[in-house]
């Protein structure tokens, strides 16, 4: 049984996660933050995702928070720095879900697993780490014969583009065709580009409405076309794998694990 607490848990991915927990027979959801001037410190936790009262009072700091075995954070890349300090201070397992880091954001997030347990993953959906599996066996497959496109699509919130798991189908692309993803991407297109090189990957984003999340990658040759694609239509898919994770994690050895180590795809 693993005992969770969750961080912004007055967000939309919050509540869900709140709900995530409630409805997983293997967790306990026994403390969850807000941020410090929220007008909610105090709430019940399940009131504020609509699960019914769960006697867990939100608070405004993981000091005041009830003794939890592991933390999972969907909020922002500074948060989670913050969080992630406090997990290594406090010996506590966490998993990681934010998306947007810096490459000296992600090296910090590195040095901690040599302290904790940590699961880091550019996205939680089952079903989005089976298309990188995919992806890799399409790549590998097809090589330099297909020209390769990631088009990816969110909701007019989200902050950073292109998303983290468009990046991370990116670097599963790159790894299996040999190519560096930060010499090889070309994130949007306008103007004269000339005709495209065959040894580049290409980004589109979309931002609009409240859309939850698809990601297609586009393997494109003469005559054919072949697409994966993932469609999220609930943010549920992302909680739940989140919670998965969480029981998973419990009892590992402190390193930096994926959603492949937790599916066992790799």
């Amino acid at each position: 049984m693993s005992n969770i607490a969750i961080v912004g848990a007055a967000g939309r991915m919050g509540k869900t996660l709140i709900e995530a927990c409630h409805a997983d027979e293997n967790t306990v959801l026994t403390a969850a933050t807000v941020s410090q001037n929220s007008s909610l410190a105090g709430a019940d936790a399940g009131e504020l995702a609509g699960v019914g009262k769960n006697s867990v009072s939100l608070v405004t700091s993981l000091d005041d928070a009830a003794d939890f075995d592991l933390l999972i954070d969907f909020t922002t890349t500074d948060a989670t720095m913050t969080h992630l300090d406090w997990c290594v201070a406090n010996n506590k397992s966490i998993v990681i879900g934010t998306t947007g880091f810096s490459d000296e954001q992600k090296e910090k997030i590195q040095q901690a697993g040599k302290t904790i347990p940590v699961v880091f993953a550019p996205n939680m959906s089952v079903g989005v780490n089976l298309c990188f599996k995919l992806l890799d066996m399409a790549a590998r497959v097809l090589g330099d014969t297909v020209d390769v496109e990631v088009i990816e699509a969110h909701h007019r919130h989200k902050i950073d583009a292109p998303s983290g798991t468009a990046l991370g189908m990116g670097e599963v692309l790159a790894k299996a065709l040999d190519r560096d993803l930060k010499e090889c991407a070309v994130y949007g297109r306008e103007g004269v580009t000339g005709e495209r090189d065959r040894k580049t990957i290409g980004f589109e984003t979309i931002r609009a409405g409240d859309i939850v999340g698809e990601h297609t990658v586009m393997f494109a040759d003469i005559g054919e076309r072949i697409e994966i694609t993932h469609k999220a239509s609930s943010r549920m898919t992302f909680a739940k794998g989140a919670v998965r994770a969480a029981n998973w994690l419990v009892g590992k050895s402190p390193s930096v694990y994926s959603m492949q180590d937790v599916l066992d795809l790799n």
